[in-house]
């Protein structure tokens, strides 16, 4: 699960633009895997730079989600129950880097 509350962020209408506006926003997204997990990765055996220089172990997940976000005269809310059925989720764990020892 990841979760936040009233987190202050700042919106513009450009990117990068010069009018800046105070907002927040909040969520919570929780993952539950869907079926076996699977071990991916080819660790040290590769070189430092090659994508496949990590270790993991990963499952197809369904995550479900709440978003929310307001601004002055603008606010969202997420639908309830927000999933990923009609797209992809993954759980799972991964090191990389001086983690791989």
């Amino acid at each position: 699960m990841v979760a936040a509350k009233d987190v202050p962020v700042i919106d513009t209408f450009q990117f990068a633009g010069s009018f800046l506006v105070p907002a927040t926003v909040s969520f919570l997204v929780e993952w539950e895997a869907t079926g076996p997990s699977h071990k991916r990765g080819s660790g040290k055996a590769v070189g430092p730079k090659n994508p496949a220089a990590f270790r993991g172990t990963f499952a197809p997940a369904r995550s479900t989600g709440r978003f929310s976000g307001a601004e002055l005269g603008f606010s969202f809310v997420s639908k309830p129950g927000a999933n990923t059925e009609r797209g992809y989720a993954e759980i799972g764990t991964e090191r990389n880097g001086v983690f791989l020892s």
